[in-house]
């Protein structure tokens, strides 16, 4: 029941696919940079996975009661469940949010791309890039500068504190 593709739309189709691979990639390499345990190709596979199901939405079922959003619309909440499987807790440390945002981020680049919106899907990527790279950035600088102690540490706390109730608002 899907309607015939011109060969030049196979052609823009798969450019799209081809762009949300790409830049899965580059956020995908960013993470590996940084040894995240879901990198280069888990990124790329995501954002493939992702323009392939929205071009599979749009172009392979015809008809009066399709509805091309129902697809990504379960997009967001498999990559949500597969972001989850990133996440640990480890002796009261949550590890892994970034990952899993990056993740869904770029479920959201692939479905952009998928969609035809390229331009949108490169905007997203740099933008993705700039929080996960400069913000980094600056949140370190800013606890250097406040003297924040390192992640998963916090400070000992005096027993005059505790006892006088002030350990409420510390860390």
């Amino acid at each position: 029941m899907n309607p015939e593709l011109s060969l030049d739309l196979q052609i823009e189709l798969a450019v799209r696919l081809a762009a949300g691979l790409v830049l899965g990639a580059i956020i995908g390499f960013e993470r590996e940079l940084h040894r995240q345990p879901a990198g280069f190709r888990t990124h790329s596979l995501v954002a493939l996975g992702a323009a392939l199901f929205t071009i599979v939405s749009a172009y392979g079922f015809s008809g009066p009661l399709v509805d091309p959003t129902r697809i990504a619309a379960q997009i967001v909440s498999g990559i949500g469940f597969i972001g989850a499987g990133t996440i640990l807790q480890y002796r009261g440390n949550i590890r892994g949010l970034t990952t899993a945002a990056s993740l869904w981020s770029v479920a959201a680049i692939g479905t952009a791309a998928g969609a035809g919106l390229v331009v949108m899907a490169i905007i997203g990527t740099m933008l993705i890039l700039v929080v996960l790279a400069l913000l980094d950035r600056v949140e370190s600088v800013t606890a250097r500068w406040l003297k924040l102690p390192p992640e998963g540490k916090t400070r000992a706390i005096p027993q005059q504190e505790i006892d006088d109730g002030r350990s409420e608002d510390l860390p």
